[in-house]
């Protein structure tokens, strides 16, 4: 997996690329977030499957966030945004 970070002040956008599963979740999760950054988008274009192991650093990016500002995942295709929907992320997240 690829992932590319741009901030832009207290704002940060996270494109991750590829599979987020059980191999590569770590490193989404090991991803460092700047203590002045309030705002994260997660930009999903590139995302083509994600494991239960995504949803876990998903959720936990997510209560992070919650804590100091708002995560907002964007971009999803339809095979994500299905597998949001059966496991009521969809009614969790912050989803445009």
């Amino acid at each position: 997996m690829q992932i590319t970070k741009q901030q832009n002040g207290d704002s940060l956008i996270i494109v991750p690329a590829g599979r987020l599963d059980t191999t590569t979740a770590p490193q989404l999760e090991s991803e460092e977030i700047a203590a002045n950054v309030v705002n994260v988008v997660l930009d999903m274009t590139d995302v083509e499957y994600v494991s239960s192991a995504g949803l876990r650093v998903i959720l936990s990016l997510h209560k992070k966030m919650k804590s100091r500002g708002k995560l907002v995942v964007k971009n999803i295709n339809d095979t994500v945004i299905e597998v949001f929907n059966v496991t009521g992320f969809s009614n969790i997240l912050n989803i445009e």
